[in-house]
This record gives structure tokens, sequence and C-alpha cells, in this order.
């Protein structure tokens, strides 16, 4: 018979394997679309920054195509954009990531979702990593959007919305991630 191995968390990571450099800039300067910065912090239960968890994005171009062969467009889509990136928190629990500002993808249901970037996170102590969604403030389409407002409690809708930040250029998107606790961020089934 067979022995398991024990059960082991996704955490702490080797950032010798993960990191390179530059896994966190999605953009060349042939790039199409509105260039934005996102800036956060995850954060655990009681609100302390958690120094050693990994943020991945995924996230359509400008004109709502992705570059991956599940795309029907992909053909259309912005080879100059690489809709996937990923960022450490070893800073006090900080990421960031400088990407563009995604067009609208169809949704199951076929109609169009307001912008959006699938996130994944890892971190210490979590047996599988989470899942979750940045939307934009600010963004008319938020309110036909057929996942966020699958979301029937207001507040916790919010813990999806990226507050735009005051700044020259590019435009500044601020999402923290709270992993438990107070504020909780909305995850989704995997």
């Amino acid at each position: 018979m067979l022995k398991q191995s024990p059960s082991q968390t996704v955490g702490p990571f080797f950032h010798d394997g993960w990191f390179v450099g530059g896994e966190n800039d999605l953009v060349t300067e042939r790039t199409r679309g509105e260039r934005i910065i996102i800036r956060g912090r995850v954060l655990d239960g009681d609100g302390q920054p958690v120094p050693d968890a990994v943020i991945e994005i995924w996230q359509a171009d400008a004109d709502g195509y992705f570059n991956h062969p599940a795309d029907p467009n992909q053909e259309k889509a912005d080879k100059n954009f690489r809709g996937f990136g990923r960022a450490d928190t070893v800073h006090e629990g900080k990421f960031w990531f400088k990407t563009i500002k995604p067009g609208r993808v169809p949704g199951r249901d076929g109609k169009p979702q307001a912008p959006h970037i699938s996130v994944r996170v890892f971190a210490r102590g979590m047996l599988i990593h989470a899942l979750t969604r940045l939307y934009f403030s600010g963004e008319d389409f938020n309110a036909d959007d057929s996942v966020l407002n699958s979301i029937a409690d207001a507040h916790r809708r919010r813990t999806l919305i990226a507050t735009r930040e005051e700044s020259n250029d590019p435009p500044i998107y601020r999402f923290d991630i709270h992993l438990q606790g107070a504020g909780e961020t909305v995850f989704f089934e995997p």
C-alpha cells in the first residue's frame, strides 16, 4: 500500500525560482491601451502585512482579447501585451503591477463584463491559492457586471473595487487584499 505524503501549505516561497525581475511589468512601449499602476498590500486577519505572499494577475488586453489559444479571437490580441504578471509582497506586504486597463470580455451568458483583472493569491498557511477579481472605481459598467452583482452584500462587493488615487501619470489604482477578518476580500471557488 502506498503511503500518502503529508499535506503542505502553499508557502513560504523561494524567490530564486519565481522571480528573475520584471514579472510585474506587463507592458512595452508598443502596448496599446491606457497604462495604469496597481498598488496594494496583502493583509492577514489582524490587519498585519503578509511579507511572503505572491500575487498573480491575468487579464485581457485593452480591446478585451486574450493572447491565449482558449480565446477564439486570439489573433486580434495585442502581441505587445503579456496579460499575465506576478508580484511578491516582501516589503511590508506591498505589491504593484504596471499594466493597462483591460477591455470588456464576454461573460458566460455572452453579455460583456465590466473591465476587470483576475487575481490569484498564494500565501503561507493556505492549502490552495485564493481567487478574486479586481474591478475599477468609477467604471459605469460595474453596475451591470453579473459576477460583481452576484455578491448581494454591497459592503462585501466593495472589496473587489480598486480605488483610483490621485497621480500625475499614469493612473494608480489601490487594491488591498484582506485574507481574513473585517473587510475580508471576496474570494471565488477555484
